[in-house]
C-alpha cells in the first residue's frame, strides 16, 4: 500500500535548509530508495516516493515556515540537476499507475505555482547540471530559474525523442504558455535530445539567467534575497506543526478523526462520510493558531487529500466516490465564517488555499462523484462544495418512513463565491451555471439560508429530490448503470463535462493529461515490444508505427 503520510524526520530524498527569509530545498535522491524494487533513482531521477516527500515539503513550507519568503529549489548532486521520472520505473508500472504519477506529479508542480501566486513564497530554480524531462518541468513550475554556464548543463524535454510518449507534467504548456516560448524554438527544444544549453537557453526565454558554474551558489542566494525583500515588511509569524495524520485502516474502511469511508467492492463504491465540526469556531485568531493542525477546516482539508490519493492509488478498482456529511450546519457556518472574516491573516489564507487545492484534487480524480444529501447532512458552505463537486447530487424530500428529524437542508456561505475556485479559474457555482451570472448574484443573497429539498431543485443547487419511496432505488439503479459503464468513456465524459467555461493553464496541462497523455501512454510506439519506452536503455532502436491517427 502506498502511503502519502510523511513528515520531514523521514525524508530520503529532499534536504531542506534555512538561511533568514530563504529557504534551500534541495534533490538528493537516495538511488535506492525507490518505492517498489526493480529500479534504482540514478541521477536525482524521482518516482513517487520523491515528490510524495516533495509535496510534504512544499506543504509545510506553508504552514511551519510563513517567514520563509523565497525558496530556492536545487540540486543535491554534482554535475546532474535532475534527469526526470526514472524510467525504469514507468516501463514496470502499470497504466493507470503512470496516468495516475503524472496527476499526481502535477498537482505538486501546481501547489508549487500556488505558493509564489498566493503564499508570499517564491519560488526559483537553481540548475548546474543536466535538467531533463521532469527535471525541467520542475524547473518550469518556478517563476525564476537560474542556470550554470558552463558548456554542460543543459535543459531538455526528450520525452518525444527519446521515448515516444510526452512531458508528463505539463511541459509543453508551460513552455508556450508561461515562459511565452516562441512555437518554432519550442518545436526545436522538444525534439531534440541534447537540449539547450548557455546564452541559448536564455536567449529563448527557456532560462532566465546564466551564471558561471562558479558563481551559481552565490549568484542564487543573492537573487533569492532581493526576491524575499520584495515581500510586504512586517513581523515574521511563527508557524504551526504539522503532526503525522493519525488514520486507520481496515479491511473495508478507512477512518480518520473526521472522515470515514466504506469501501464496497462488490458495487465498486467508497462511500465518504465527512464530519462537520464539533464546536464553535474560534473567538479570534490567536484561538486558531493555539489550536493549530486540529483546527477543524484545516484537519478536514488534509484527511480529505490523504483520502483521494489513498484512493486513487490504492483503490484502482473502486470507480464511484459517494459523499455525505454528518454534523450541524450553524456550527460549520461559523468556521465559514471565521474564514472570511480572518482572510488576512495568515493562517486563515493558508487554510482557505489548502481547501482550494484538495477540493481541485477531487475535480480532477478520475472517478464518478454522487451526493447524498440526507437529514442530519451538513452540506454546508465549504462541505457543499462537495455536493456541487459532483456529478450528480441526489436529495431527499421530505422524511423516512417514521423519521422525526430535521428536513435535509443546504446552505451556503461566502466561502462558495470565490474562495476555492476550480482549475478553470471559476467557482463550482460559476462552472455550474454558465451563461447564467445573475443566477450567482441572487444565489449571494441566500447566504446563511436552510434551503431545503424542493427550494434546492429549484434553484439548480441539486440534480433529484426524490421522496422516501422512491429515493434508495434511485440511486441504487444510478449506481449500478454506472459500474456498468466503461470507465474509460466515462473517464473522458466526466472530464469534458466538469470544467466548463474559460481554459487556464491549469485546465489545460490536467485536459492534455487526462487525454493525450493517456492515450499515448497505451500506444505501442511508446509500450509495445518493440516501443521506445519498452527499449530505452538497451542499445536496440524502437520500431514505430508510421502512420498518423
Amino acid at each position: 500500500m502506498i502511503d502519502f503520510r510523511t513528515e520531514r524526520s523521514a525524508y530520503r530524498h529532499w534536504r531542506l535548509s534555512f538561511a533568514g527569509p530563504v529557504a534551500t530545498l534541495a534533490m538528493d535522491v537516495d538511488e535506492s530508495g525507490g518505492l517498489a524494487p526493480g529500479y534504482e533513482l540514478k541521477l536525482n531521477s524521482y518516482d513517487l516516493g520523491v515528490d510524495i516527500e516533495l509535496n510534504d515539503a512544499v506543504n509545510r513550507l506553508r504552514f511551519e515556515h510563513p517567514e520563509i519568503k523565497c525558496v530556492i529549489v536545487t540540486s543535491g548532486k554534482e554535475r546532474v540537476f535532475c534527469a526526470g521520472a526514472n524510467i525504469r520505473m514507468l516501463g514496470l508500472s502499470s497504466h493507470p499507475f503512470k496516468v495516475n504519477f503524472c496527476k499526481f506529479t502535477n498537482e505538486t508542480r501546481n501547489a508549487i505555482e500556488d505558493a509564489t501566486l498566493n503564499s508570499d513564497q517564491y519560488y526559483m530554480t537553481a540548475i548546474g547540471g543536466a535538467c531533463a524531462g521532469g527535471g525541467y518541468e520542475l524547473a518550469l513550475a518556478t517563476d525564476y530559474i537560474m542556470m550554470a554556464d558552463d558548456g554542460s548543463t543543459s535543459v531538455s524535454l526528450p520525452e518525444v525523442a527519446l521515448l515516444g510518449v510526452l512531458p508528463g507534467t505539463g511541459g509543453l504548456t508551460r513552455l508556450v504558455d508561461k515562459r511565452r516560448v516562441r512555437r518554432d524554438r519550442a518545436d526545436f527544444f522538444c525534439t531534440t535530445e541534447e537540449g539547450v544549453r548557455g546564452k541559448r537557453a536564455e536567449e529563448w526565454q527557456l532560462v532566465d539567467e546564466v551564471v558561471p558554474r562558479s558563481q551559481l551558489i552565490e549568484a542564487a542566494s543573492r537573487r533569492a534575497l532581493e526576491f524575499a525583500a520584495r515581500s510586504p515588511a512586517g513581523a515574521r509569524p511563527r508557524g504551526i506543526s504539522l503532526g503525522r495524520l493519525s488514520r486507520e485502516v481496515e479491511d473495508r474502511r478507512v477512518k480518520y478523526a473526521h472522515l470515514t469511508i466504506d469501501i464496497d467492492p462488490d458495487n465498486s463504491t467508497a462511500a465518504f462520510t465527512v464530519e462537520g465540526p464539533k464546536n464553535p469556531a474560534p473567538r479570534d485568531v490567536e484561538e486558531a493558531h493555539a489550536i493549530g493542525a486540529d483546527f477543524w477546516p484545516l484537519a478536514i482539508a488534509r484527511e480529505l487529500e490523504d483520502a483521494l490519493l489513498h484512493l486513487r492509488f490504492n483503490e484502482e478498482t473502486i470507480r464511484t466516490w459517494i459523499f455525505r456529511t454528518r454534523g450541524d450546519s450553524a456550527l460549520a457556518e461559523s468556521h465559514d465564517a471565521f474564514l472570511a472574516a480572518n482572510a488576512d491573516d495568515w493562517l486563515t489564507r493558508e487554510i482557505r488555499l489548502y481547501l482550494k487545492r484538495t477540493l481541485k484534487r477531487l475535480d480532477v480524480s478520475s472517478r464518478s462523484i454522487f451526493a447524498l444529501i440526507e437529514p442530519g447532512s451538513c452540506f454546508c458552505g465549504t462541505l457543499l462544495e462537495l455536493a456541487l463537486a459532483s456529478d450528480r447530487a441526489y436529495m431527499l424530500r421530505g422524511l423516512r418512513d417514521g423519521d422525526e428529524s430535521m428536513l435535509a437542508s443546504v446552505s451556503l456561505t461566502e466561502m462558495n463565491f470565490g474562495a476555492m475556485p476550480m482549475c478553470n479559474g471559476l467557482t463550482r457555482l460559476e462552472s455550474r451555471f454558465q451563461g447564467e451570472p445573475e443566477r450567482v448574484e441572487q444565489l449571494r443573497g441566500r447566504i446563511g439560508e436552510q434551503i431545503d429539498a424542493s427550494l434546492a431543485d429549484e434553484l439548480g443547487l441539486v440534480t433529484f429530490t426524490p421522496d422516501d419511496i422512491d429515493r434508495d432505488d434511485e440511486v441504487r439503479l444510478a449506481l449500478e448503470e454506472r459500474a456498468a459503464f466503461s470507465s474509460d468513456a466515462l473517464t473522458g465524459m466526466e472530464a469534458s463535462l466538469r470544467f466548463a467555461g474559460p481554459e487556464t493553464l491549469e485546465s489545460k496541462i490536467f485536459a492534455r493529461l487526462s487525454a493525450w497523455q493517456n492515450w499515448i501512454f497505451q500506444r505501442p510506439n511508446a509500450v509495445g515490444e518493440k516501443g521506445a519506452l519498452k527499449l530505452y536503455g538497451t542499445g536496440a532502436r524502437p520500431e514505430f508505427d508510421p502512420r498518423r491517427v
